[in-house]
């Protein structure tokens, strides 16, 4: 594939990931996103394994795994129980203010960081992921009535399989030993994101 060809790919991309997405100046129109994530691929190099949207929402509403979940949480050690609850915790966020700020130069910063981990499957690139991301979170905003959990962000993105970098996600994961440290991983050091956001 030429380069113009992966150009022209990646601004239909780009197009597709924003569309359901309308801002007006009063507050934000969502529409249903016309696809959503069926499958969530865990990526390291030539290693992918993939996991279904639908086993991951079973588990968050039994607790219970299947398919391909139950190895995982057996090979990780994990309690299915704990799983179930992190997936269903939810984040409480007004509609159009999310909206706003994520159009903000800190917003487009902090979604970036983001980026860099989960996207489109094989479409890394900012121009397609960022609006993926943007409009998961919207869409799934809606779609849970001003709360957000992983599974309604999962249901919302705006495309059939979302990619996960395990190595980038494990760099991440290195430096913030808890969910406060990973919050202040992507919210912290403004500086140093506006810096990577320069062209």
């Amino acid at each position: 594939m030429n380069h113009s060809s992966k150009t022209r790919r990646r601004r239909l991309l780009a197009l597709f990931t924003g569309v359901g997405v309308t801002l007006t100046g009063l507050g934000a129109i969502v529409s249903p996103p016309s696809q959503a994530a069926k499958d969530v691929a865990l990526v390291s190099g030539a290693f992918r394994r993939s996991i279904s949207v639908a086993d991951l929402a079973y588990l968050a509403e039994t607790g219970k795994p299947r398919g391909l979940m139950v190895d995982i949480l057996r090979l990780s050690k994990q309690d299915p129980e704990d799983v179930a609850k992190l997936l269903n915790q939810e984040l409480n966020l007004p509609l159009v203010l999310t909206s706003r700020l994520m159009s903000t130069r800190i917003g487009d910063v902090i979604i970036r960081r983001v980026a860099r981990i989960i996207y489109p499957l094989m479409v890394p690139a900012p121009e397609v992921s960022v609006p993926a991301i943007r409009a998961g979170v919207i869409n799934g905003l809606q779609i849970g009535d001003g709360g957000l959990t992983a599974i309604k962000f999962l249901e919302a993105y705006p495309a059939e399989v979302m990619e996960v970098n395990i190595p980038a996600l494990m760099a991440v994961i290195e430096k913030a030993q808890s969910i406060s440290g990973l919050v202040q991983f992507f919210s912290e050091s403004p500086l140093d994101g506006l810096k990577d956001a320069q062209p």
